[in-house]
């Protein structure tokens, strides 16, 4: 599989395992998976900064696939399946629009604003 390839599985793939996340029928350590990789995916902080030369696109190029996979093995065949279809034939990419999801991460980002501000001001 070339890397356009996996780029555009990944595309899918993440849509699918939230949609996986909310489905009722999934194992409970699944959600707990998918709901780390969902997070590590959107959120803006990553293990290895980005502007660490080589090692910053390192961990998006090797620990999120891994995440990824890790998880797809733990959701049952028949479960995934359908949430993959899912993904791949409704608008949840339009889902990622919408505002209200970033709202914790820019809480968490304001909050670490402010503690820097009040710990450099006397």
């Amino acid at each position: 599989m070339n890397l356009k390839a996996r780029a555009k599985n990944l595309k899918t793939a993440i849509p699918a395992l939230f949609l996986s996340l909310k489905d009722k029928d999934t194992p409970l350590p699944a959600k707990i998976a998918a709901g780390i990789t969902v997070g590590y995916a959107l959120s803006p902080i990553d293990l290895v900064p980005d502007f660490i030369p080589i090692l910053g696109y390192l961990d998006d190029l090797i620990l999120l696939p891994a995440l990824i996979t890790i998880t797809i093995k733990l959701i049952p065949k028949d479960i995934w399946e359908k949430n993959k279809k899912q993904a791949q034939n409704s608008n949840t990419h339009r889902a990622a629009q919408k505002w209200y999801y970033a709202l914790p991460i820019i809480l968490i980002w304001l909050l670490i604003i402010l503690i820097l501000i009040k710990s450099l001001i006397p």
